[in-house]
C-alpha cells in the first residue's frame, strides 16, 4: 500500500499536474479532495471530463465517471461481486477505492489517452430496432458506420506511419532537395534552349526528336504488349496441356475399366463428397463462423494492452479448469465405469475422429496430387523451352533408348574415322613440313644461279606480272558483270514503276473523291457541333437551375429530419423519467429489503441520515471547543508572558556576561602596566 502511495505521489508531483505533495499532505486530503484529484487525472486523458465537481450533483459526477472507466475497461481490485461497494465508495470518494483507480490511470496515461480518443469514435450510437425501419434512419446508421470503418483504417495507416520511421524533417528535406533539382534542370533546359536556338533548322530537329520519344515510347508499349501476349498463350498452352492430361488419364482409365468398377468408384466418390458436403464442411463452416463472430466482437471493441490481455487469458485458464472439473463430476455421477454405453460412445467417437482424420489426408493427398501434376507440367514446359522436345514416357522412352543405341555405335564408328583421318593428317603435315624445306633449298639454289649469271630479282619479277595479270583479269569480269547487272537492275526498276502507277490510278481516283466526301462530312460535323454546344449550353443552364433547387429541398429535407429527431428525442425524455420513476416507486414497494435498500429514496435517506450524525458530531465538537475557549486563551497568556520574562532574563543575563568581559580585559590591561 505504501507503494503504491508513492508511485501516485511521484506521478503526481510530475508533469502535467505538478501537485507538490508528500505522503502525510496527500493522505490527510478529504473525499471532495480526492474526487477532485481523480476527476482531474480523467481530465488528462479525455478533456471532456475537466469540470468542477462541486459545481455538479454528486450523480451525475458518480455517472460520467463510472461511464469513463467503463470505456477505459477498468475492473475493481474484487471482482464483480463488490461493485455496490464500488460504487458507493466512488461516490462518498473513499480512499480504499480512489486510491487503486489512480495507480491504474496514472501507470498507463498514454495509453488510455489513446483509448479515450479512440472511444470518441468507435462506441456506437444505439438505434432502437423501429427508428431502423425508416430508410433514412437506416442510410444515415449504414454510412455511420462507413464512416467508423473508414476511421479505423485510417488510424491503422496513421499508426504505421508514425511507426515506419518517416519525419516531417526528413520530408521537408527531401522536398527542398527536390526543388532544387527542378530548378537546375530548368536551368539546364533553358541553356540547352539558347544553344539549340543558334542551330540551323532546330524547330524540325525538335520535332524529329519529339517524334523519336514517340516512337521509342510506342515501341516500348508494344514489347510490353507482345510480352504480355506471350505470357497469356504461355498460360493458354499449359491450360491445353493440363486439359490433354486430363483428358489422356481419362482415357487411360477407361481402356481396361469395366462397368462394375466404375460404379464402384463413382459410389465410393459419392459417399466421400456427401461426408464432406453433410459433415465435414458444415462443422468447419460453423467453426469458421464462430470465429468471424469473435473476431467481429474484438474489432468492435476499443483497443486493449498487454495487461488486458493477460487478465483475459487467466479468465480462460479459469474457466477452462472449471469446466473440466465439471465434466469430471458429470462422468463421475451420470456415466460410471462399469456402464455399456460409454464404451460404446468411445468406440463411436473414435470412429468419428478416424473417419475425419482419414477424410482429411484423402483431401491433403488430392490437393498433393494437383501439386505434384502442376510441377510435372511446369517441369516438362522446362525442358520443353530447353530442349525443344517433350518428355517421353513408356513406349516413347524405349523407342528413344533403341534410337540412341544405334547412335552411339555410329559415333563410335565415325570417332575411329576421325582417329583416322587425324593419323593421316598428321603424315600429310609432315610431308608438307619436307616439301616447304626442298622448296626453299631450290629457292636459295635460284637465286644463287641469278646473282651468278647477273639477273637478281627475275623470277620474283615474273610471279609478280603474273599475280597482277591475274587480278587485272579478275577485276574487269566484275566491272563487266557489275554492268550488266545494274542496267537489269534499272530495267526492272521502271518496269516496277509503271506497274504501281498502273495499279495507282483508280486509287488515286477513288482518293480524290474520298477528300471531297470528307470535306463535306467535315462542313457538316462542325454545323452539328455549333448546334450541339448550344443545346448543351442550354441543358447545362437547365441543370444548374436544377442542382440550386435539389440543394435548396435537400438543406430544407435535413432541417425536418433534425427538427423530427430533436422532437423524438424530447418524447423519448419523458418516457425514459416516467419509466424511472415506475422502477423507483416498484422497488420503494418490494417487500425485498435488499431491493428496497436499492431505490433512491433510501438511499437519500441514508445519506440524510449520515450528514445529520455528521452535523450532530461537528455541533458536540464546536460545544467542546466553545467550552475550553476562555481556558484556552488564558493558558496562552500566561504562555506568552512566560516566553516574554525568559527572553527578559536572556537579555539580562548576556548583558552581564558582556560586562564581565570588559572587566577582565582591563583588569589584565592593568596588570601589565604594573609589570612594566
Amino acid at each position: 500500500m505504501s507503494d503504491q502511495l508513492k508511485f501516485i505521489v511521484e506521478k503526481l508531483n510530475k508533469e502535467p499536474f505538478k501537485k507538490n505533495f508528500n505522503l502525510i499532505t496527500f493522505d490527510s486530503l478529504e473525499s471532495m479532495q480526492l474526487l477532485q484529484l481523480l476527476n482531474d487525472v480523467f481530465g488528462e486523458i479525455d478533456p471532456k471530463h475537466i469540470v468542477d465537481i462541486r459545481e455538479e450533483l454528486p450523480e451525475q459526477t458518480a455517472k460520467r465517471m463510472l461511464s469513463l472507466l467503463g470505456i477505459l475497461k477498468y475492473k475493481p481490485p474484487g471482482g464483480t461481486n463488490d461493485l455496490s461497494t464500488f460504487r458507493q465508495g466512488l461516490v462518498t470518494g473513499s480512499k480504499p477505492v480512489i486510491h487503486p483507480v489512480l495507480h491504474w490511470l496514472l501507470q498507463r496515461t498514454t495509453e488510455l489517452k489513446k483509448r479515450a480518443y479512440l472511444a470518441r469514435f468507435l462506441i456506437k450510437v444505439d438505434v432502437p430496432v423501429e427508428f431502423l425501419q425508416e430508410d433514412t434512419v437506416a442510410d444515415t446508421n449504414r454510412q455511420y458506420e462507413e464512416l467508423m470503418e473508414a476511421f479505423k483504417n485510417l488510424h491503422k495507416e496513421c499508426e504505421q506511419l508514425k511507426t515506419s520511421g518517416f519525419s516531417t524533417a526528413e520530408i521537408r528535406k527531401d522536398i527542398t532537395a527536390m526543388e532544387e533539382e527542378k530548378e537546375q534542370l530548368i536551368k539546364r533546359v533553358e541553356r540547352l534552349k539558347k544553344r539549340v536556338e543558334t542551330v540551323q533548322n532546330h524547330q524540325r530537329m525538335l520535332e524529329t526528336a519529339r517524334q523519336l520519344r514517340v516512337e521509342k515510347e510506342r515501341e516500348e508499349s508494344l514489347a510490353q504488349q507482345k510480352q504480355e501476349q506471350k505470357n497469356q498463350l504461355f498460360h493458354a498452352e499449359q491450360r491445353l496441356q493440363r486439359v490433354q492430361l486430363q483428358l489422356k488419364d481419362m482415357r487411360h482409365a477407361a481402356v481396361d475399366s469395366k462397368p462394375e468398377s466404375l460404379m464402384k468408384r463413382l459410389e465410393e466418390e459419392t459417399k466421400f463428397n456427401s461426408y464432406l458436403v453433410s459433415e465435414k464442411f458444415p462443422r468447419e463452416l460453423e467453426t469458421k463462423k464462430q470465429l468471424l463472430h469473435l473476431l467481429q466482437k474484438v474489432v468492435a471493441e476499443p483497443a486493449i494492452g498487454q495487461s488486458d490481455l493477460n487478465e483475459l487469458e487467466t479468465k480462460i485458464n479459469e474457466t477452462n479448469s472449471e469446466i473440466n472439473q465439471l465434466i469430471e463430476k458429470r462422468m463421475m455421477k451420470y456415466e460410471p465405469i462399469d456402464s455399456k454405453f460409454s464404451m460404446y460412445r468411445q468406440q463411436a467417437s473414435i470412429i468419428s475422429r478416424k473417419k475425419a482424420a482419414k477424410a482429411e489426408e484423402l483431401q491433403a493427398a488430392k490437393e498433393e496430387m494437383s501439386n505434384l501434376e502442376r510441377q510435372m507440367l511446369q517441369k516438362s514446359n522446362q525442358a520443353r523451352e530447353l530442349n525443344g522436345t517433350e518428355v517421353l514416357k513408356g513406349d516413347e522412352f524405349k523407342r528413344y533408348v533403341v534410337k540412341l543405341r544405334s547412335k552411339s555405335t555410329l559415333y563410335k564408328k565415325k570417332h575411329l574415322e576421325i582417329a583416322e583421318i587425324t593419323a593421316e593428317y598428321g603424315i600429310l603435315k609432315r610431308t608438307e613440313d619436307l616439301l616447304m624445306q626442298r622448296h626453299k633449298e631450290i629457292q636459295q639454289q635460284l637465286q644463287a644461279i641469278e646473282d651468278k649469271k647477273g639477273i637478281t630479282g627475275y623470277s620474283y619479277t615474273q610471279e609478280e606480272l603474273e599475280r597482277v595479270s591475274a587480278v587485272k583479269s579478275e577485276v574487269d569480269e566484275m566491272k563487266g558483270r557489275t554492268l550488266d547487272n545494274m542496267s537489269e537492275m534499272v530495267k526492272k526498276l521502271n518496269a516496277m514503276v509503271a506497274d504501281k502507277k498502273s495499279s495507282l490510278a483508280p486509287i488515286i481516283k477513288d482518293l480524290r473523291q474520298l477528300r471531297r466526301k470528307c470535306q463535306e462530312l467535315t462542313q457538316e460535323c462542325q454545323e452539328k457541333k455549333t448546334q450541339y454546344d448550344s443545346c448543351a449550353a442550354g441543358l447545362e443552364s437547365n441543370r444548374s437551375a436544377l442542382e440550386q433547387e435539389v440543394k435548396v429541398l435537400h438543406e430544407e429535407c435535413v432541417q425536418e429530419e433534425s427538427h423530427y429527431h430533436n422532437i423524438n428525442c424530447m418524447k423519448k425524455m419523458p418516457e425514459v423519467l416516467l419509466q424511472r420513476a415506475k422502477d423507483e416507486m416498484k422497488t420503494y414497494v418490494s417487500s425485498d429489503p435488499q431491493e428496497r435498500r436499492k431505490a433512491i429514496r433510501e438511499q437519500y435517506s441514508r445519506m440524510i441520515t449520515e450528514q445529520e450524525n455528521l452535523g450532530k458530531k461537528l455541533r458536540e465538537k464546536q460545544k467542546a471547543i466553545r467550552e475550553s475557549h476562555g481556558p484556552n486563551l488564558k493558558q496562552v497568556k500566561m504562555w506568552r508572558d512566560f516566553e516574554l520574562l525568559m527572553k527578559c532574563k536572556k537579555d539580562c543575563f548576556l548583558k552581564q556576561q558582556n560586562q564581565m568581559s570588559i572587566e577582565q580585559v582591563i583588569q589584565e590591561g592593568g596588570k601589565d602596566r604594573l609589570v612594566l
